[in-house]
């Protein structure tokens, strides 16, 4: 005969019963038996009811949701020969978004003939790299894809 080790409603440890005597135990308290740890040797078993445990096991669930923060990508689009006051303007942005915890995808865009100065670029995207240096790290080095070249950066 297959024992568990009981809990009854109350909490109290009713030690080792056969499944049967503690599904009539369940019974008479109008409840449900639930296995706590299969694992354990007996297994545990607890007097509740499954409906009020699933409920409470949905409202932890739902709090550690709302809790949770999605890091999101923000992209901030420059030219090689930006202005500095837009170059500033650009810069708060990307502080602000350090500060609300999200990563930031740096894209240049080169156009004509400022393909032939992608030096200007990299100069560029070093430059914020330290500015940014002692709140932000590196994820994706500064790499060229066809006409733009991007740079990856996340808070530290």
């Amino acid at each position: 005969m297959p024992r568990v080790q009981l809990i009854d409603a109350t909490g109290a440890n009713r030690g080792e019963v056969s499944i049967n005597d503690a599904l009539l135990l369940a019974e008479e308290a109008g409840l449900d038996l639930v296995e706590i740890s299969p694992n354990a040797t007996p297994p545990v078993c607890k007097i509740l009811d499954l409906g009020k445990l699933k409920y409470a096991n949905q409202k932890k669930a739902a709090e550690a949701r709302k809790n949770q923060r999605v890091i999101e990508i923000k992209e901030i689009k420059m030219r090689p020969n930006i202005d500095d006051h837009d170059y500033d303007v650009k810069m708060r942005a990307v502080r602000r978004f350090f500060e609300e915890g999200d990563k930031v995808k740096l894209t240049l865009r080169f156009r004509g003939r400022e393909m032939a100065h992608m030096e200007l670029g990299m100069q560029l995207l070093n430059r914020v790299r330290e500015e940014t240096a002692e709140i932000a790290k590196v994820e994706a080095e500064p790499k060229l894809e066809g006409r733009q070249m991007m740079m990856v950066l996340s808070p530290r």
